[in-house]
């Protein structure tokens, strides 16, 4: 996708400044691109346009909110019962994100949660749609990142 319109090396730079700093006003995310205001402006109107450009957000610290327990679960469920699985881990707080995936779970997903009870609790209320193995994030040596551009 190097050479789509939407991702060329401008573009990329524009990008990658904006994952940095989802607030940076256009004065700066034109200089990290080499555009002129206006023209930045317009390229990122044509992102989001795209789809490219899907939202921009604020990363919290869960630990200082209360939610000092991190954990990824695998979980392996029947096919007749996946979609009232997503349906009720769509409506838990808990889940950071959830995804399908090949291999032995059917889904693996990260949650934050107050306290190991809430964790047993957590993982009591979605045992009835499979089994689970949970992995207790001890710390995050590579903390989530944005995308960067593909070498070659």
């Amino acid at each position: 996708m190097t050479g789509n319109l939407h991702t060329d090396a401008t573009a990329w730079k524009l990008l990658e400044a904006l994952q940095a700093d989802g607030r940076a006003p256009l004065k700066t995310l034109a200089a990290a691109a080499g555009l002129s205001v206006a023209a930045t402006a317009e390229r990122l109107k044509r992102l989001q346009e795209a789809g490219v450009i899907c939202g921009v957000h604020a990363e919290l610290d869960a630990a200082k909110l209360g939610l000092g327990i991190r954990a990824i679960i695998g979980i392996t469920t029947a096919q007749p019962h996946k979609q009232a699985l997503i349906k009720a881990l769509r409506a838990r707080s808990e889940v950071l994100e959830c995804h399908h995936v090949t291999g032995a779970d059917s889904y693996v997903m990260s949650v934050a949660v107050a306290d190991m009870g809430a964790l047993e609790s957590f993982l009591g209320d979605i045992n009835r749609w499979g089994e689970t193995r949970t992995a207790i994030v001890m710390s995050t040596p590579i903390a989530r990142r944005g995308l960067r551009r593909p070498k070659g």
